[in-house]
């Protein structure tokens, strides 16, 4: 799909370990709502000179969404939940656990970018586009509205790593 014909995990997993990226998206999803895999299948796109239209990225969260809200969101919460309590966690006993839930949290993340792969095989064949607002579409589709100066800032590292891949 991009074009070194990388899939979307492996793409995933280098823009999200370039520097500053992974904080970036944490500060998206905390702040704004993004959902990080929408957000990573977007620049994927965008790699590809793909852009996304309003109505294409609505339809294509819709794909995700209940997998987002039922399965990754709660193992979300259970990780961070496990940083502080409930007794005995945090602690040497919880951390196994901790651990383990944060590797399904991973692998469910793994999986919905799967289901995102599929769609961009589809999008891939429509002629290439201006893809540069494809992040910002993201952002602006979940905070449902204007992102504020911390957004800006977050998605500005974000273009930058991507510019740099």
């Amino acid at each position: 799909m991009s074009s070194e014909n990388e899939g979307l995990w492996a793409f995933a997993l280098r823009l999200y370990g370039a520097p500053g990226v992974s904080d970036a998206c944490l500060v998206l999803q905390d702040e704004s709502g993004v959902d990080v895999p929408v957000l990573l299948f977007s620049a994927w796109l965008a790699s590809s000179s793909v852009a996304l239209t309003p109505s294409e990225l609505a339809r294509i969260d819709g794909l995700v969404k209940a997998w987002r809200d039922e399965v990754i969101k709660p193992l979300r919460a259970v990780r961070r939940r496990l940083k502080t309590g409930p007794h005995p966690a945090p602690g040497p006993q919880t951390e196994n656990l901790r651990n383990g839930v944060k590797a399904v949290e991973l692998a469910s993340e793994k999986i919905a970018l799967a289901l995102l792969e599929a769609e961009g095989a589809a999008l891939a064949g429509a002629a290439p586009g201006p893809a540069g607002d494809n992040l910002s579409l993201v952002l602006r589709h979940f905070r449902e509205g204007e992102p504020d100066a911390q957004a800006r800032q977050a998605l500005a590292v974000i273009e930058g790593a991507l510019a740099a891949l």
